[in-house]
């Protein structure tokens, strides 16, 4: 959290929110406490008004995407492929968003394209693309990519370095790595 600087417990969606006006993903504690001191209407890390419709939302989305923030492309991005906020489901445009995102450094638009090369979903499979994206994610600590590296490796029958890369995910809270090494 860039508030507390606690590390948000996996599932992180379940724990946490992502602001669209800063695009800093905050804890629900600090956003309790906000809420305790008042800060009812008011994005708890930049003190910004919270959007109330989909219109706002998704124009304070856009003016981060004009500026070049990552994360907010590869927010966008998921916009897209699930045709929320007003815009109709786009998979060809949320993977362009997301390989833009990805060119800037994101982790999640890394893990998106990863996870879409993987099961092919809207795509043609393709494993070394899928496997360079996650990679580079999985490297930088996202443990959703950690796992599925695991399960890759251990579908090619390298299962030393599956269980490497789920002992990783695993110390990271992952509970389906640690599962899958208690087997």
């Amino acid at each position: 959290c860039p508030i507390c600087f606690d590390l948000v417990e996996l599932p992180v969606a379940a724990h946490s929110k992502m602001n669209v006006c800063c695009m800093k993903r905050v804890c629900n504690g600090c956003f309790l406490a906000a809420h305790q001191r008042g800060l009812l209407d008011r994005c708890p890390f930049c003190r910004t008004a919270i959007p109330t419709g989909d219109a706002a939302e998704l124009a304070m989305i856009q003016k981060r995407v004009s500026k070049g923030d990552a994360d907010a492309i590869s927010f966008l991005g998921r916009k897209y492929f699930d045709g929320k906020l007003g815009l109709t489901k786009d998979v060809p445009r949320a993977i362009e968003l997301w390989a833009e995102a990805a060119e800037l450094g994101s982790l999640d638009a890394h893990f998106q394209l990863g996870a879409m090369y993987y099961t092919g979903n809207s795509v043609a499979k393709d494993k070394p693309r899928c496997i360079r994206h996650l990679q580079q994610a999985a490297v930088r600590g996202h443990v959703e990519s950690r796992y599925i590296l695991g399960v890759v490796e251990y579908k090619n029958g390298n299962y030393q370095l599956a269980v490497q890369h789920w002992m990783i995910s695993a110390k990271l809270g992952d509970d389906d790595s640690l599962n899958n090494v208690k087997r």
